[in-house]
């Protein structure tokens, strides 16, 4: 299986951003400004996709955040999973360690998700520390 990882240090507290990991205004401050919640299950919307991406929430604190996904769309994210490690950074603030994991080996989709991810984590990384939604998508 294949995996897409970043690494990145944000000059902000675990709490702040387990706040843009984990709750609506922060999810919209960085990612889609159309995020919903029923419970565990956070539907993202984006422009010019028919449905939303349903990913079920089955951890959220200061040390992890673990996402799976368990919509048919998109069909390419089928049964992966998206993992935040949260740690102390050296230099303070938060060592974010992001996954998303669970591709089949030769996805063709790869490379356009990673290079989304990798624009979408310097977008969490402003986001954390201005607190200034800047959402990267928007409907």
């Amino acid at each position: 299986m294949a995996a897409i990882t970043y690494e990145t240090d944000i000059a902000a507290d675990r709490a702040t951003v387990l706040e843009a990991l984990n709750t609506h205004d922060g999810l919209t401050g960085w990612w889609t400004n159309d995020v919903n919640r029923k419970d565990d299950v956070l539907f993202f919307n984006f422009p010019g996709v028919p449905e939303p991406f349903r990913l079920r929430r089955d951890r959220a604190d200061e040390d992890r955040v673990v996402w799976v996904n368990i919509g048919a769309f998109p069909p390419h994210w089928a049964g992966t999973t998206i993992t935040w490690e949260l740690s102390d950074s050296p230099g303070g603030g938060t060592r974010v360690a992001f996954s998303h994991s669970g591709f089949p080996d030769g996805e063709p989709e790869i490379p356009m998700i990673s290079e989304t991810w990798g624009t979408l984590m310097t977008r969490l990384k402003d986001y954390a520390e201005t607190g200034e939604p800047k959402p990267f998508f928007t409907v």
